[in-house]
């Protein structure tokens, strides 16, 4: 049965009729480096299915796609929710509304109102197989989005950097004693340094979608840093990317923990002196209930 939001929105299940609609709201809030959104993109994300953080997804429940349309029966936003039965909490996985305040306002609401039994509830925690691994809420990008969640009671947490660059990257130099072998988790390759056999650095990146690679993981052993391996390795990591025929290259940063075990400040020196550039903030949120 379809819900009112407003005298002139009103929210229903999604139907397949919908897909174009969506994917343009979809498309229209795209970050840079991010890929296109497509009928097979949007396809995995109705069934609950990601590429990245597959895990969490199979943790949840009673999924449940809706769209918000006005008085003409154009679809104006799209949320989707589901429940986690293991701890209780329910979830906003991801809406989108053209930031109109009004239309994700509205959206926010149609969450809280049809999650309203559960003892608390997360938005944007992991990523969607919409996006290339995007893991919660790019806040500036999304302004009216971040603003209707802390309006209506919930809190953010800044977890991660978004950053990005063009490829090739010729400029950055390339380790050319790496060993470049192909991977599966994730799927794509890794490009080792060893000394007299022992590794002391490794880079991990995915294979391309839409021509966009993903820098996943980067590290050099405590007892290699300070000799100046890994911007090498960050260049031939990159140089596999162009040559798999990536012509960008986005990374995220757990940089919420400066001065602790986490701390990325190294991380991220080497990647802003590498031509990367900051895209975005990412936050995800929790709002207790009542």
């Amino acid at each position: 049965m379809a819900a009112s939001t407003s005298p002139v929105l009103t929210v229903r299940p999604y139907r397949p009729s919908d897909q174009g609609r969506v994917l343009d709201l979809v498309n229209t809030d795209r970050l840079v480096g991010q890929p296109v959104a497509t009928p097979e993109m949007l396809a995995e994300a109705l069934a609950g299915r990601s590429a990245v953080d597959g895990g969490w997804w199979a943790e949840l429940a009673d999924l449940a796609t809706e769209v918000i349309v006005d008085l003409d029966g154009i679809v104006q936003g799209v949320l989707a929710t589901a429940v986690r039965p293991r701890d209780g909490p329910g979830v906003l996985l991801w809406c989108h509304g053209r930031e109109d305040p009004a239309i994700v306002s509205a959206l926010v609401g149609r969450a809280i109102e049809r999650l309203a039994d559960r003892p608390m509830l997360h938005a944007f925690d992991f990523a969607s197989a919409l996006s290339l691994g995007l893991e919660a809420l790019p806040v500036r990008h999304r302004a009216s989005t971040a603003r209707a969640l802390r309006e209506a009671g919930f809190t953010g947490r800044d977890l991660w950097r978004y950053a990005h660059r063009t490829l090739p990257a010729p400029e950055v130099p390339a380790d050319a004693a790496a060993v470049v072998t192909s991977c599966q988790d994730p799927v794509g390759w890794r490009i080792e340094r060893r000394d007299d056999g022992q590794l002391v650095g490794e880079v991990l990146v995915t294979t391309p979608v839409q021509r966009i690679g993903l820098l996943s993981w980067i590290s050099v052993e405590p007892a290699a840093r300070g000799h100046g391996l890994a911007r090498p390795l960050l260049g031939r990591a990159l140089e596999v990317l162009s040559d798999h025929g990536a012509r960008e290259v986005i990374l995220y940063v757990d940089d919420d923990e400066l001065g602790g075990e986490r701390d990325r400040t190294a991380a991220n020196r080497l990647y802003d002196t590498s031509g990367c550039t900051e895209v975005d903030r990412l936050h995800s949120y929790t709002r207790p209930a009542g």
